[in-house]
């Protein structure tokens, strides 16, 4: 299956690269992006075995949002958002979950954030309420929205498509292609058998993944956009600069000392980052493979490790980017979209540079609140 996985995720990566001015001038994913999306099945990628999904582990699911980031970040991004919301219906009944992910052309998204308010309306709940960063929702059948219920519940809902009205406030400088408008829902009814309450609701089901933390998942995804970002800036810099004898120079940029000793320590910043992620990925799954839950530490050093890839790929960008010189600085040039999409993953909660601190709090054996790691 980890082959297959790879396999999608190299398809649709040629897919987004020959789309990808398309995806970032109309501001969303190029309609032939998201059918690649559907085909490959990538966007269902943490859905559990047991309602059709692959089973695939999260370092595969890292290495495959990486793979897609690397040809294009937005449409990484998009990856990344669709698969990890799959991740919800082990939370979902089996006809809850036939209902929404049944259909394998279905793909589904949204946001956490609690800016919905439901009120019951018998075995479900009236939503209102408005969301931004709605990442993909345009191209999704199926968009979740964290709700604060008037039974004190907070509750994930699910929201069909044409219940949702999109707003078109998506103006930003990078991952314009990941169509993170905000969007809406205005008196929506909901049945509880759709909704799902975090931390609270059991897994209807004994996939692997259903024991792993989704925070963690969501975290180490959002990494991999950022890797596969810096990736492509690292090689483009490479090919760059074989060839640019920079102005006033009678060397090029591949022979310049400054340029060598740059690139190697970024290059060894990168790969170190990227192996810490994937080697902690792999030894908690093999704890989630033996169906035990992972330990406070093993959440807790996934969140380090991931928002530790986000800063060594932003390093990564950020050296090709001023090593390149001024060819860097055209909106034509792929290292300027990939400074302004790498910039965008550090705004994520789930590896905001906030968490350094929580993070330390928890190193240091003061208190901290686990309830989002």
């Amino acid at each position: 299956m980890r082959d297959e996985v790879l396999g999608g995720a190299d398809e649709l990566a040629v897919v987004a690269a020959a789309h990808a001015d398309a995806s970032e001038s109309g501001r969303r994913l190029a309609a032939p992006v998201v059918d690649a999306l559907v085909a490959t099945g990538l966007g269902r990628l943490c859905l559990p075995v047991e309602y059709g999904g692959p089973g695939i582990d999260p370092a595969t699911l890292v290495e495959a949002i990486e793979r897609v980031s690397i040809a294009d970040g937005a449409a990484g991004w998009c990856t990344m958002i669709a698969a990890t919301t799959t991740s919800m219906a082990a939370f979902l009944e089996p006809a809850a979950a036939a209902d929404v992910f049944g259909d394998p052309n279905a793909i589904a998204g949204g946001v956490f954030a609690p800016n919905g308010q439901g009120v019951a309306d018998g075995d479900g709940f009236r939503v209102t309420g408005r969301w931004p960063w709605g990442s993909g929702t345009q191209h999704s059948r199926w968009i979740l929205g964290g709700t604060r219920c008037d039974d004190d519940t907070f509750r994930l809902c699910f929201f069909e498509h044409d219940d949702v009205l999109f707003h078109d406030t998506w103006f930003t400088s990078g991952l314009r292609g990941s169509g993170s408008l905000d969007f809406s829902v205005d008196g929506v009814r909901v049945p509880a058998a759709r909704t799902l309450q975090p931390g609270v609701t059991r897994p209807f089901v004994t996939s692997r993944l259903a024991v792993f933390p989704n925070f963690a998942l969501l975290a180490a995804g959002v990494a991999a956009v950022g890797l596969g970002l810096a990736r492509r800036s690292l090689d483009e810099l490479v090919a760059l600069a074989g060839g640019k004898r920079p102005q006033f120079s009678s060397r090029t940029l591949a022979q310049n000392p400054y340029t060598q000793i740059e690139l190697s320590r970024t290059e060894a910043g990168l790969r170190s980052a990227r192996a810490f992620l994937l080697d902690e990925l792999r030894r908690a799954w093999s704890v989630a493979d033996a169906g035990q839950r992972l330990a406070m530490e093993d959440r807790f050093v996934i969140r380090m490790a991931s928002v530790h890839a986000v800063r060594a790929a932003v390093d990564a960008v950020d050296a090709a980017y001023t090593l390149a010189g001024g060819s860097s600085v055209y909106s034509s040039n792929v290292l300027q979209r990939c400074l302004r999409d790498v910039h965008v993953t550090t705004q994520h909660l789930m590896v905001a540079p906030k968490l350094d601190e929580t993070i330390g709090r928890f190193l240091l054996g003061q208190d901290v609140d686990p309830s989002t790691i």
